[in-house]
């Protein structure tokens, strides 16, 4: 995640400060100072940080503090409160048209930001709460922009009106709105065209869309990477054409994160979603506390539950727990659960979420469990007969070098992988009895 690092130092000063039985003004203005240069390093803005600094101090020097029974815990909980209210402290979403209005969108941003991938993403998380959204291609300038809106539309199952790149966008925006009233669209999102960098002729552009359709949400499209330059960006729109919102994409990304503190303390501007990775599903609703629990270390259990509702086939997991317990489950379901994992973003994704887990451990467990060989593991099972899935036990010599023929492995690996998921299965049946002697010490999972 793009606070990893500044995570990693936060934790590391609020080790030290539950390490003290009592706390004197000296410890906590030394914590502060650290804290203070975690945040500028991760490239919060200097009078943001500035700010929130003083803020803090005010807040943690007080005799209610240094008396009380856990100092230490104290002030964390003010950081925490702190970095809540810099994030915008409630949740904020799209505003909807009341009484039959149509609900209008205008994404906006530069170029590379991400916004036409982030407009479709938009599209489907509208479309999740039963709304029918159209997407309007209005970026007649960048090649292949109308063709990569519509390639992402049909994979959301999401219509895209464009009338070519010879029209002008003004023009498009107003024809697709008389389409989605004629065609019974509730939601219509514009993605404009970006630059490179601010100019003129984008502004003027935009604000001619803004004067000829009832614009309900402008919201703007930045890049975490870019650090402060997305804070100055999200002003310049702000204060040329007017924002009511940001989308801060690639905040997976090995990046410093900052823009994402930064944007609602400078702009007054709320954040509204947070792009999570690639796939068309990985955009996220911005929740400054959860955000700000993820910082220091305390997870986003949250987040992770609603993930699971939202992507998990509840019956199939039941079903696969039911399994587990019996040690039942077979090679379709050793196919189901790694499908189930994959939509929740992976191993590393979830445990991202979990409280405690720093970035170093986080190396460690990426370097144990290695992609490719999830990925050969897939290929094995895949290259399976369906009576093979079902009943391991058919597996013999030669339907084993079939296998791996199929899955392009040399056949150590289909017997390495074999032996682990009977050991596997062994160790379920063990399990109850393990729990309260050993825990789950030698166990071996075949990944």
């Amino acid at each position: 995640m793009a606070f990893d690092s500044l995570s990693e130092k936060l934790q590391g000063v609020f080790k030290n400060l539950r390490s003290k039985g009592r706390l004197t003004e000296a410890d906590v203005k030394e914590a502060l100072k650290e804290v203070k240069m975690a945040l500028l390093e991760a490239d919060v803005n200097f009078k943001v940080v500035k700010q929130f600094i003083a803020t803090v101090t005010d807040r943690a020097i007080g005799s209610d503090v240094m008396n009380g029974l856990n100092p230490g815990q104290m002030v964390i909980k003010i950081v925490n409160e702190e970095l809540v209210n810099l994030m915008g402290s409630e949740v904020t979403d799209i505003t909807y048209g009341k009484g039959g209005e149509c609900t209008t969108i205008m994404m906006v941003g530069l170029q590379g930001a991400g916004k036409t991938t982030t407009t479709a993403k938009l599209a489907g998380k509208v479309k999740q709460r039963g709304k029918k959204p159209l997407l309007v291609a209005c970026d007649i300038y960048r090649p292949a922009a109308i063709e990569q809106l519509q390639i992402n539309g049909k994979k959301q199952e999401v219509e895209v009106f464009s009338l070519g790149d010879k029209v002008k966008p003004v023009k498009i925006a107003k024809e697709a709105m008389d389409y989605a009233k004629k065609n019974g669209f509730d939601v219509v999102i514009f993605d404009t065209a970006g630059r490179l960098h601010i100019d003129e002729d984008m502004m003027d552009e935009l604000a001619s869309i803004k004067s000829n359709v009832n614009i309900l949400n402008t919201i703007l499209v930045v890049d975490a990477m870019t650090g402060q330059d997305a804070v100055n960006v999200s002003s310049t729109f702000d204060e040329k054409i007017g924002i009511d919102g940001v989308i801060v994409t690639k905040l997976d990304g090995d990046t410093r994160g900052g823009a994402a503190l930064s944007i609602k303390a400078v702009t007054g501007k709320p954040i509204l979603y947070a792009g999570m990775g690639e796939k068309l599903s990985d955009l996220e609703q911005f929740h400054p506390d959860r955000m700000a629990s993820r910082i220091l270390g305390m997870g986003d259990v949250l987040s992770l539950i609603e993930k699971a509702e939202a992507e998990i086939d509840k019956d199939a997991a039941i079903e696969l727990s039911k399994k587990v317990k019996k040690a039942s489950f077979d090679f379709n379901d050793y196919l189901t659960s790694m499908e189930q994992m994959k939509k929740l973003g992976g191993l590393t994704s979830i445990l991202g979420m979990m409280p405690g887990i720093n970035s170093s451990q986080m190396a460690q467990i990426e370097g144990a469990v290695d992609d490719k060989k999830l990925a050969h593991i897939e290929a094995i099972i895949r290259s399976m007969t369906p009576a093979e899935r079902e009943n391991p036990k058919l597996l013999n010599p030669s339907r084993k070098h079939r296998i791996a023929a199929g899955a392009g492995l040399d056949i150590a690996e289909v017997n390495r992988f074999i032996k682990q998921f009977e050991q596997s299965k062994k160790m379920m049946k063990q399990m109850p009895n393990m729990m309260g002697k050993k825990g789950r010490r030698g166990m071996r999972f075949p990944f």
